[in-house]
């Protein structure tokens, strides 16, 4: 399972791009209102950066950006442990953000990131071959910092998304529709009337080129 704690488990730079695309491609077409959706991604989130994002309306959230230094993520987990720190004090759990590299230090202090409200924060170089964190000791708990839990969609298994996606929307999600789009493959009109019967590629076309999801092979 992926967390903090086994990152070994977190897709490379390049797979999470593509995963994070598939995600939020797949809100984009279930649900049709933005401010209904768990996931986003913005390709054009600045020059020669992308932004991915989940927020599920209750406080928890990740955000991940992808730029030419590599990538960074920072979470939180309202429920969380080490929440509670933040609540009492005001300061984020000591070693989560203490040793983030030079760097990534401008998205560290990027105010959309709310980096105040943070209990877990990981970081993968352009040239590493594996992501890192802080030096943590963490408080008991089989899932303190809430990483397990918020992460865990990013497992690359179209089925994780889809038992998501049917609880959270509460109806049947066709499984070939997600298998479609987690592996990238051109966008078609029955596909996005399996996951959503009332819409088609023409009403999706602007959150398509937000997310940088390809309508076709070429």
């Amino acid at each position: 399972m992926i967390s903090t704690r086994n990152l070994s488990a977190l897709p490379a730079i390049e797979q999470l791009i593509q995963l994070a695309k598939s995600l939020a491609t797949l809100d984009a077409i279930i649900e049709r209102n933005w401010q209904g959706r768990y996931y986003s991604f913005n390709s054009r989130w600045d020059a020669n950066e992308q932004m991915s994002s989940m927020r599920n309306g209750e406080g928890d959230a990740w955000f991940c950006v992808f730029g030419p230094q590599g990538a960074f993520l920072k979470g939180f987990d309202h429920e969380s442990r080490m929440a509670r720190t933040i609540n009492e004090t005001g300061t984020v759990w000591p070693g989560v953000l203490s040793e983030v590299p030079k760097e990534f230090e401008a998205f560290a202090k990027e105010p959309a990131f709310s980096m105040q409200e943070t209990t877990f924060c990981v970081w993968c170089g352009a040239n590493d071959h594996q992501w890192r964190k802080g030096r943590i000791e963490y408080p008991e708990g089989h899932d303190p910092d809430g990483s397990a839990k918020l992460l865990r969609i990013l497992d690359r298994n179209p089925n994780t998304y889809r038992q998501w996606a049917e609880s959270y929307y509460r109806r049947p999600i066709g499984p070939q529709a997600v298998e479609h789009i987690y592996s990238h493959s051109p966008l078609t009109d029955a596909v996005v009337r399996e996951l959503n019967p009332n819409t088609d590629i023409p009403d999706l076309l602007e959150d398509l080129a937000e997310i940088g999801y390809a309508l076709s092979a070429n």
